[in-house]
């Protein structure tokens, strides 16, 4: 959900004049909730209703956040709680929200809704001990906004060990992907950003939990083997494949994408390259799954 108007002062937050939201198939019945609320406090919506590129409501919420923050002058902000909703416009002065449609009740969206309209910039919030910033905090907060976008060009990354371990971390053939050559940009322990070059293959595998992707550039096709459906993604198109399910993946150009997972990362192949390779290549010829 995405305001057209930024408030920067601490007294009681203006109204914005206008929002616009949008959802996937997973927050579609959230973002209808959460729309009916904003016209009942007279708030403009423009309904972007459901597509790839959605704006507010989807099934985690997180990868429609970093997807959003591609965008110079968005500062999106994934809540789950009111607590967060308040953190997030008081410390970064959040002007897109997103709440998962999986784990939100509409109350409860409701609730995180109404804290993030209502939470000016810089205001007392759960991070601040519910008191006012110091007043250095304060000047770094009123800096901070013109100055994080400028952070990446200007950082010179070969100073950093750790940045140059992941940034130069290449998985080849043998190492995790058979047929896929590999980056990983960067990862936590239950979500990745991950890079694959044009041609790699995954062959059919199957993990132990479900996983969501949103693709952030590029092409690619998921054949869910399991379930006999074929996926073709591109950028701001999300993705959840079932714990289990049998999954085998083509790359067409160089692709990148946000991957959440829930447990510890497992990986178990069920056929070999080449036979991917073959399947793949009569797949595409026919047009079958």
């Amino acid at each position: 959900m995405a305001e057209s108007t930024t408030t920067t002062t601490t007294t009681p937050t203006t109204r914005p004049l206008k929002i616009i939201a949008g959802a996937d198939s997973f927050g579609c019945d959230l973002k209808d909730t959460l729309i009916s609320h904003l016209r009942s406090l007279n708030i403009e919506v423009e309904d972007l209703g459901t597509s790839s590129y959605y704006t507010i409501a989807a099934e985690v919420g997180v990868g429609v956040a970093i997807f959003a923050n591609k965008f110079p002058g968005v500062f999106a902000a994934t809540c789950l709680t009111p607590e967060e909703a308040q953190n997030a416009r008081s410390i970064n002065n959040s002007n897109v929200l997103a709440v998962s449609g999986m784990s939100t009740s509409p109350s409860s969206a409701i609730e995180i809704l109404d804290t993030w309209l209502n939470t000016p910039f810089k205001s007392p919030c759960p991070a601040s001990k519910s008191q006012p910033w110091p007043q250095e905090i304060e000047s770094f907060l009123d800096t901070s906004l013109s100055e994080i976008p400028t952070i990446g060009p200007q950082f010179d990354s070969s100073s950093c060990s750790i940045c140059c371990l992941v940034k130069n971390r290449e998985l080849g053939p043998i190492d995790l992907i058979p047929g896929g050559s590999m980056k990983i940009v960067r990862e936590s322990p239950t979500s990745a950003i991950v890079r694959f070059k044009a041609g790699s293959v995954e062959p059919a595998h199957h993990h132990t939990f479900g996983h969501d992707l949103v693709v952030l550039e590029g092409k690619k096709s998921v054949w869910n083997l399991s379930k006999k459906e074929k996926f073709d993604l591109g950028v701001g198109d999300y993705l959840f494949t079932p714990a289990k399910d049998v999954h085998r993946v083509k790359y067409y150009e160089d692709t990148e994408f946000f991957i959440k997972w829930d447990g510890k990362w497992d990986m178990f192949f069920d056929e070999d390259l080449e036979a991917a390779k073959i399947a793949i290549e009569k797949e595409l010829g026919n047009g079958s799954v």
